[in-house]
């Protein structure tokens, strides 16, 4: 049997471009797939991440190869760590012909806890972004970012009422530009520490009494959330570039208290 005759398709994203303007990002965006990830234990975790993908695109250019991108993302490969995705990175900037480009991944992470009287396990999600991006001329830089829920109890109520105080559920989501690899665990537990109090997926009786005395002796206002977190990342040695933004979702108002704070280390 004769092969097929072999039809030329011409390759117009490749054909120069002569309005001289160069694109700063062009790719994929909304791109969900499934992720394996390394975790903190070494164990591997399943799970969604919804990708971002782009590179610089010359100003002779008429346009770039976007099913490279997924050709990239197809590619067989063991599950992802922080160093991987530097080569990720350069992998995907050689095979698009760029010198700038970024890569952004957006998942659920799940964290498995130990309930803090009766031990009981459960997991808690946690929302998690690894954006790295390599501008031209520069090293490439990893930037992680987690929302951590968290309980937060309010001082003032507690100190004007007869009995009890005002809490809700607060979101602290923690950005780090980094200089060495620091684990999604980690800046998790630096949110949870800093809260009233930390959330959990099960608890018994005895767990319930405890996460609610440990949120009344420990009262923050979302300024205090934002302060105490922001002391922690600026002695943090494998942070170059830090932001912390509380939102509390007011029990007692149909609105949030929210703040934000962020600074460079060194």
């Amino acid at each position: 049997m004769n092969a097929p005759e072999r039809i030329f398709l011409p390759d117009v994203q490749s054909t120069a471009d002569l309005r001289c303007l160069a694109i700063q990002k062009v790719g994929v965006k909304g791109l969900r797939y499934p992720l394996q990830l390394e975790t903190a234990a070494g164990d591997t975790l399943n799970t969604v991440a919804t990708l971002t993908m782009t590179v610089g695109l010359s100003p002779d250019v008429k346009g770039t190869h976007m099913s490279r991108f997924v050709e990239l993302i197809e590619a067989p490969r063991e599950a992802l760590t922080q160093a991987g995705l530097f080569e990720l990175l350069e992998s995907m900037l050689l095979r698009l012909d760029a010198r700038s480009g970024s890569i952004e991944l957006a998942f659920p992470y799940f964290i498995r806890k130990a309930a803090p009287v009766s031990g009981v396990e459960s997991l808690l999600d946690y929302d998690a972004v690894l954006r790295i991006e390599r501008r031209e001329g520069e090293a490439a830089a990893l930037t992680l970012r987690v929302t951590a829920p968290v309980t937060s109890l309010c001082p003032c109520s507690k100190k004007i009422s007869d009995y009890g105080a005002h809490n809700q559920r607060s979101h602290l989501t923690l950005e780090a530009t980094l200089r060495d690899a620091m684990a999604i665990e980690d800046l998790v537990r630096i949110a949870e520490q800093e809260a009233s109090c930390e959330v959990f997926g099960l608890l018994k009786r005895p767990d319930e009494k405890w996460v609610t005395e440990r949120a009344y002796d420990n009262p923050k206002f979302v300024e205090d959330l934002v302060r105490d977190i922001a002391l922690r990342l600026m002695n943090e040695p494998r942070i170059a570039v830090w932001k912390v933004a509380s939102e509390n979702f007011e029990s007692i108002h149909n609105h949030s208290a929210y703040a934000e704070l962020y600074g460079t280390n060194g």
